[in-house]
């Protein structure tokens, strides 16, 4: 069966059950109809989230059809409930963009799902949508005084960096001209739209304590400078109280259930690539207020979305991960040994031994950051003993711990060996990581402690723009803010054809953005993008209604 197909064919629980399961009464469930809830924050206790162990998982350079960190995320979740540990996945949402691209949904695939899974998929409880409008009400407020004479804050309008947002692929609106049409119409001035998971009212509603910290955080948001080259923030525009106001409920994280029945928390979804990558710190603490283990992820590789919540998210919010899960399938290592996609189905024994460098390199980092790691084998029907065999020796020879999962196909129960290692490593943890820079260092040393220490570069690179921007966040007194590197999944390097273990390449960085409000600086490598494009066939066209309303094609 199609994945929606299996997930159509169980009955879900009523939430409000959900809810009892984890200690919450009903009059504490926001309803959205029978399936879906909000939660409130009052229910975030920080004494129980320093009893609950914290289980992230990640996984190496992905094919471009990833590797299915969510199913296993999902499925160990299932595994530890199984074994007797009160456990929730706690996941980000997904976003309309990928939904219609190419990478599908995202709410796990087989009998490892979180269910309603077409609600989850598209609108959900209307996060994205709220993000949107706070987002573009800042946009048509900036452009409103700039057109303004009696109340103007003198905003030279080549220095706007703030760009409407759309949950869509479409890269027709990654550059235009707006405020064409007449005096009446606006200012004249270039711009342009990013996909909502770049926003960083995204990125901010994830870094968030509660809607006060969100509603100072926003007004944080630097928008551009005026002709006299000073700052200009959100909050002198007084646009934060209204943005805010749009997001009074998107604050509050999402309840949803596992295919078995176990509780799901989906809440936020910056993409790891261009954002920090992982779901909202308030969810996070959440789960952890009401479970003995947490399982949740970051995205694409380690080298981006662990990095990222690392070093950006666990020292901001005060967490440390028990464990890191490192997904690997031998389609990616076959992939990274230089086969083809459409030949990844075929045995090839010697392209997995040349590209497990990679899935070395992933374990590698994660021994960096002082956390203990599991490489958990997401096996598919394709894979053979002798190419599974290799995968085994290696991580042996590493001494890291390994086993394959199967949770695909038998849900829980194919991923119980997984968890039963997950607890053993939890049992142990010291629960501390180091962090890959210190925060007092400057914007250059850390950009190059993560090139050199978890990219494998051997040097950095600016261009002009990107020492300007540089010189610029010196004089704002920005210097102390974590790095976000916006960088391919691709590779370990800045250039998406580079596949296996990259190394004696140099990272580019092209320019640095400010991310202020999110607490964060933005240096963009390559030719990363804040608006991606369709492919070819866009997964839209598989995607249908029949007259009772019945919907196909999502997987």
């Amino acid at each position: 069966m199609t994945d929606i197909e299996i997930a159509n064919s169980i009955t879900p629980k009523p939430i409000v059950e959900i809810g009892n399961e984890l200690g919450i009464p009903a009059t504490n469930l926001e309803q959205y109809g029978s399936l879906k809830a909000k939660l409130p924050l009052s229910l975030i206790d920080e004494q129980k989230i320093k009893n609950c162990k914290l289980v992230l998982v990640s996984a190496i350079s992905p094919t471009p059809t990833g590797e299915g960190k969510t199913t296993t995320s999902i499925g160990l979740s299932e595994g530890l409930n199984k074994i007797g540990k009160r456990s929730t996945v706690v996941l980000r949402e997904p976003s309309l963009g990928p939904v219609f691209g190419m990478k599908g949904g995202a709410t796990g695939g087989g009998y490892s799902q979180v269910v309603p899974m077409e609600d989850i998929n598209l609108h959900f409880t209307g996060d994205f949508s709220a993000i949107e409008k706070a987002n573009n009400l800042l946009a048509a407020l900036i452009d409103n005084n700039i057109q303004s004479k009696k109340f103007s804050l003198n905003i030279d309008p080549r220095t706007v960096q703030w760009k409407r947002v759309m949950d869509m692929n479409d890269r027709s609106l990654r550059d235009m001209v707006i405020g064409l049409g007449g005096v009446g119409m606006g200012i004249p001035r270039e711009a342009g739209f990013d996909i909502t998971a770049a926003s960083e009212i995204m990125a901010i509603l994830c870094m968030s304590k509660d809607l006060s910290d969100l509603k100072k955080r926003m007004g944080n948001i630097l928008v551009g400078f005026t002709f006299d080259k000073g700052p200009v923030y959100a909050r002198d525009l007084k646009a934060h109280g209204a943005m805010a106001a749009l997001l009074k409920d998107a604050i509050k994280p999402n309840l949803v259930q596992t295919l078995e029945g176990n509780p799901a928390i989906i809440h936020g979804g910056p993409f790891a690539n261009i954002a920090q990558g992982t779901n909202s710190i308030i969810a996070t603490k959440l789960g952890m207020s009401l479970s003995e283990y947490v399982v949740t992820e970051a995205g694409f590789g380690f080298d981006l979305g662990a990095e990222k919540f690392l070093d950006i998210k666990c020292r901001t919010a005060g967490l440390s991960p028990d464990a890191i899960v490192l997904v690997a399938t031998v389609r990616a290592l076959k992939y990274h040994g230089g086969v083809p996609v459409k030949d990844l189905s075929n045995p090839n024994s010697a392209a997995v031994s040349l590209g497990v460098e990679n899935l070395e390199k992933h374990i590698e980092n994660a021994k960096k950051f002082g956390v203990k790691a599991v490489v958990a084998v997401n096996q598919f029907a394709s894979d053979t003993k002798e190419e599974l065999d290799i995968v085994y020796e290696r991580c042996n020879a590493l001494g890291v711990d390994v086993c394959h999962c199967n949770h695909w196909a038998d849900g829980g129960n194919g991923a119980i060996d997984l968890a039963k290692r997950v607890v053993e490593v939890c049992e142990k943890s010291s629960s501390t990581f180091n962090p890959v820079y210190r925060l007092d260092q400057s914007p250059e040393e850390k950009i190059e402690a993560v090139a050199k220490t978890i990219y494998g570069a051997i040097g950095v690179s600016y261009t002009s723009e990107a020492k300007y921007d540089l010189r610029r966040i010196d004089s704002l007194g920005l210097n102390a803010l974590p790095i976000c590197i916006a960088k391919t999944q691709s590779s370990f390097s800045d250039d998406p054809t580079k596949l296996g273990r990259a190394d004696g390449f140099e990272l580019t960085v092209r320019k640095v953005e400010i991310a202020a409000g999110a607490g964060f600086i933005i240096p963009i490598t390559g030719k990363m993008m804040r608006m991606p494009g369709l492919p070819s066939i866009p997964s839209a066209e598989k995607i249908d209604i029949d007259d009772q309303g019945n919907i196909t094609g999502l997987f």
